[in-house]
Formats: structure tokens, sequence, C-alpha cells
């Protein structure tokens, strides 16, 4: 071999050295060779009236985003006959088409060919039951936190709930969002116990906002990333067929809540209006209508330890360039 094919050979080398150091640094590996999945089990959840009730509880928010919703009418009903059909996700800024899916027990088109484990594991996992990785819209990273005995509940519930032939379209996510995804699912390698409200009622608070999935829409994000020192402070654009609003700030902050009561806050959250207003329906109040006062009392509880932040959301004003969460909403410029 000649002195430049030498050189050539060590300089290809290098590089795909660099390559690998720079990938195994930065995005990892998961995009290209899958997610990090378990291996499914045959475990069957038992089904008992505990579990159906408590599982009917918390499925408030499954109901939600996996029903089809008509959206031109008061309040956005979730079309008749069709709880837990699925339902092409409406978001306007979404990386593609992402379709919550079917999870009525239809054996056609829905979850009744599934395993009580594959439910289980798209749950808090985020490994769909096809065993790809699901599109983080599905809060699956909160929902880690679930007690292995409210996931057995929200399984057996799912399984009571009446089968809907509904097709649907399947998920299409742009490149590179579809391969990043797959950094971010991690399997569950130990029991997650419950936690108990009486004896840990600061820990159940936090655990309870986080299930309610609060932070999600009212904590900004550019490109993905939250803006730090903006924690539950609003300004993140929902945008939809009920046009763009934000997010409101929920920080103790004259701005925000600090004026709210219990009662209050309770109102906006579960029934959707402020001070007789209705909010817009991108606040999912249908999802938290059942809430329990004390679970209610509890995320109110927890959002008054949260550091306040001054920052002035008003969706009565035309959306302006925000200098402290960085996007668009109505009174941003006074920021």
């Amino acid at each position: 071999m000649t002195k430049l094919g030498k050189g050539l050979s060590i300089g290809f080398i290098a590089l795909l050295v660099l390559l690998a150091l720079g990938i195994t640094f930065t995005i990892g590996w998961r995009p290209f060779v899958g997610p990090d999945a378990r291996a499914l089990t045959d475990h069957k959840f038992e089904p008992t009236p505990q579990r159906l009730e408590r599982g009917k509880y918390l499925a408030g928010g499954c109901r939600y985003c996996h029903s089809p919703h008509d959206w031109t009418a008061p309040g956005a009903p979730v079309l008749a006959g069709m709880d837990f059909a699925g339902e092409q996700e409406p978001y306007g800024d979404l990386p593609g088409r992402i379709v919550a899916p079917n999870l009525t027990p239809d054996k056609e088109t829905g979850a009744g060919t599934w395993t009580d484990d594959m439910l289980a594991r798209a749950i808090r996992e985020g490994i769909g039951h096809d065993g790809r990785a699901l599109f983080p819209l599905m809060p699956y990273q909160n929902f880690r936190e679930l007690s292995d005995q409210d996931v057995a509940s929200l399984v057996v519930y799912l399984r009571s709930v009446p089968p809907v032939h509904h097709e649907l379209p399947p998920t299409d996510i742009i490149f590179p969002v579809k391969y990043l995804i797959r950094s971010l699912p991690r399997p569950l390698s130990s029991p997650v116990p419950e936690i108990n409200p009486q004896t840990d009622p600061q820990r159940y608070a936090d655990h309870v906002t986080r299930i309610a999935g609060c932070a999600d829409c009212h904590t900004p994000a550019d490109r993905g990333e939250e803006v730090k020192g903006m924690a539950f402070a609003g300004g993140m654009p929902l945008i939809g067929p009920w046009g763009r609003p934000a997010a409101a700030n929920i920080t103790p902050d004259e701005t925000g809540i600090k004026s709210y009561n219990e009662d209050a806050f309770a109102q906006a959250v579960r029934a959707g209006t402020v001070n007789g207003q209705a909010l817009s329906v991108a606040m999912p109040s249908q999802a938290y209508s059942d809430l329990t006062d004390s679970d209610v009392n509890a995320i109110f509880s927890y959002l008054r330890t949260v550091p306040p932040v001054k920052h002035i959301v008003d969706n009565t004003l035309p959306p302006t360039d925000c200098k402290l969460c960085r996007l668009r909403h109505g009174g941003g410029e006074k920021n």
C-alpha cells in the first residue's frame, strides 16, 4: 500500500472513531438501534371492583386524548359513543401526524389483541404494542410514577369499556424526530409503590401535579427544551382548531394565580371557567372534571410552593414577542 493509501486509510478510521465518539456523547445510539425496551411478560391483571373504580377515576386524561371531539361545539365534547376510540391529535405544531390509538377492546381497530403488559409498558415506559417508541405527547415520562396498582387499575378499566370499531391512520412522524424520540423510553426495572397522601402529603402533591401534566403545557419550552427559571410560568402557545391561546401563568405571582383560593382553582381546573368566563378548550378541563377535592387541593398546594415568576400572559391581547419565555403570546411585549 502506498503512503497516500495508508494515510487515507488512517484518516478514514480516525473519522469513523470521531463520528462514533460524537454519536456516543451527543444523541447516543438509540436513534439507530431502537428504543431501550424490556421484554414483555404474560402477566394478566386480575379485575376487581376496586381496580375498576380506581381505573375509571384515573382514565379521565386517557379519554380526553384518545377520543374524537367535536372541536366546533361549545366545550368540545367527545363524539357520542366514541369514548377511548382514538383520535388524530389536533395540535397545529406537531412534527407530523400523531395519532392517539383506539384503546377500546375492539380486536380489529383497537386494543383487543394487546396483552395487559403491552398496555402497561406503553403507559409507563413509552413503548407501543408494536415495539416502537411513542411520541412523548403521550406523557409516559410522567406516568412512570404511577404505582403498580394504579397501572393495573387503568388496564383493567380499559378492558371494560365498550369496543368501538374505529379505523385510524398510523402515526407518521417526520425525520429526524421519528428517530430521536427513540432515546427517550426507559424500562422500569423495579416495583413502583403507592404514595400515601396522609403520611407524605408534599410528595403526593408533587406526584398528582406530575400525573396531571400541569408542567407539560404551563412550562414554556423553546425548541423542545424547557426555558430555565420559567417552571409553570405559562406562555406556551397551544395551537389547534380552537386558535392559539397561550397557557396561563400558574405560579404564585401577582401575574399568576396568587389571588386564587382553592375554590377558584378547582373551578378553573374542573369546569374550565375563571370568574364566570369560559377558558379556551385548549385547557382540557374534561380530563379533570372528576378529580376529587383532595387531589385538586393537592395540586393547588404544590403550585403554592413553586417559585413565583412575574410573567404576563394575556390571551385577550394579540400575540407579541416575549423576552422572558422567548415565545409569542398575548401580553408578551409587557415582560
